[in-house]
C-alpha cells in the first residue's frame, strides 16, 4: 500500500487555510457591519428599494408587486399648502417595510437610536403601510447625522394621500427597476462597485462600508463587460438618452454589445397605441443599410411598463 500521509498533511492545510480566509472574509466583517452607523447613502437606498428588490415571496416573479416608490412633494398631503420640495418613500399597505424599520439594529447604534426616539420607525405596520422620510440632526461638529423618520407617525401621512399629491408625474419606480435589473440579468456585465483603482476617474468613487446596511441584494455583480453604474445617474441624467439606449443600444452607440430591451415597452405606447415592433426593426434596417437617413422614432413607453421602472432604478445610481 502506498502512504498518502503528505497528501493527507497538504490537504488539511489547505482545508485550515480556506477555511480561515472565509472567516475572515464572511464572518468578522458582520461585527463592523452591525456597528458602523449607516450612512445617509445607505438610507437613502433602503428606503427606496425596500426590504428585498431580488427574488422574494412578496414578489417571486419579480413582477413588481408590494414594491415601495419614492416621490418628490411640492404641496403638504394634509392640508395641499405649498412646501419646500421633500422627497417621501411610500409603503403601501401590504408591502414588506424596509430592513432598517424590520431589523433597527442593523443601521448602528446612533442611527438606530435616533431612528426610534426622533422618528418613531417602531410605530409603522406592514398592515396599515408607511411613509418615511430621510431626516437629519445636527452634531457638535458642525456635521449632519441622518436617520429614518416614520411620517406616518410624525405627520400624520398616509400612503395614498401622499401618492395623490405627489402625482404620477412626481412618482419613480426605482425598487422594481432594480428587480427587473436583477431579473434580467444586467448585473452579469455591469457592475456596481468601482475599485480603487483609475475607475475614480471614470466611475467615480468607490462605496463606504456603511454604504451598504439594509440592502438587499447588493447587486455588486461578478464580472465586468460593461462600465460601473453605480454613480452612472451622476454622469448622465438624460431620461431620452437613456430611453434610446434600452430600446436598441446601438441608437447611441454603434459598437455596443449590449442586447435591445424594446420589449420592457410592452404592447402599448404612452397614448395607449399599440406598438409595431417588426416595423421599427425593419425600419432600424434600413437605415443601418444606408436607405434611410434617420433611425425611426422609438416610441414613449407608457406610464405602467417595466421601461419605466428599468429607467427609474439607473437614474436613482448617483
Amino acid at each position: 500500500m502506498v502512504n498518502f500521509r503528505e497528501y493527507k498533511i497538504g490537504a488539511r492545510f489547505f482545508g485550515l487555510a480556506l477555511g480561515g480566509s472565509m472567516t475572515i472574509t464572511l464572518f468578522m466583517p458582520s461585527f463592523d457591519l452591525r456597528n458602523v452607523n449607516a450612512t445617509e447613502v445607505a438610507l437613502d437606498k433602503q428606503l427606496w428599494a425596500g426590504h428585498e428588490s431580488g427574488f422574494s415571496l412578496d414578489d417571486p416573479f419579480l413582477t413588481g408587486e408590494h414594491r415601495p416608490v419614492r416621490v418628490t412633494l411640492k404641496t403638504d398631503p394634509k392640508t395641499g399648502q405649498p412646501m419646500a420640495s421633500t422627497v417621501a418613500y411610500v409603503y403601501p399597505a401590504g408591502t414588506p417595510l424596509p430592513n432598517g424599520v424590520d431589523h433597527p439594529d442593523n443601521l448602528g447604534n446612533i442611527v438606530e437610536q435616533l431612528s426610534r426616539d426622533k422618528g418613531r420607525i417602531g410605530e409603522a405596520t406592514k398592515s396599515q403601510g408607511a411613509v418615511f422620510l430621510l431626516s437629519s440632526e445636527p452634531q457638535g461638529d458642525g456635521s449632519k447625522q441622518f436617520y429614518i423618520e416614520n411620517a406616518s407617525a410624525t405627520k400624520g401621512w398616509n400612503p395614498e394621500e401622499v401618492m395623490k399629491a405627489a402625482g404620477d408625474e412626481n412618482t419613480y419606480h426605482a425598487s422594481y427597476g432594480k428587480a427587473i435589473f436583477v431579473r434580467e440579468g444586467c448585473w452579469w456585465c455591469h457592475t456596481l462597485l468601482p475599485e480603487e483603482t483609475q475607475d475614480w476617474q471614470v466611475f467615480g468613487a468607490p462605496p463606504m462600508l456603511g454604504d451598504f446596511n439594509g440592502e438587499s441584494p447588493t447587486a455588486f455583480g461578478s464580472d465586468r463587460k460593461a462600465p460601473d453604474i453605480l454613480h452612472v445617474g451622476s454622469r448622465n441624467s438624460s431620461r431620452e438618452w437613456m430611453m434610446l439606449h434600452f430600446f436598441n443600444p446601438r441608437l447611441v452607440q454603434p459598437h455596443s454589445i449590449m442586447p435591445r430591451f424594446d420589449y420592457l415597452w410592452g404592447p402599448i405606447d404612452d397614448k395607449g397605441q399599440k406598438i409595431d415592433f417588426d416595423k421599427w426593426r425593419a425600419e432600424y434596417n434600413e437605415y443601418v443599410d444606408g436607405k434611410r437617413v434617420t433611425p425611426p422614432e422609438v416610441p414613449m413607453y407608457a406610464s405602467n411598463s417595466d421601461a419605466r421602472a428599468l429607467i427609474d432604478f439607473v437614474l436613482s445610481l448617483k
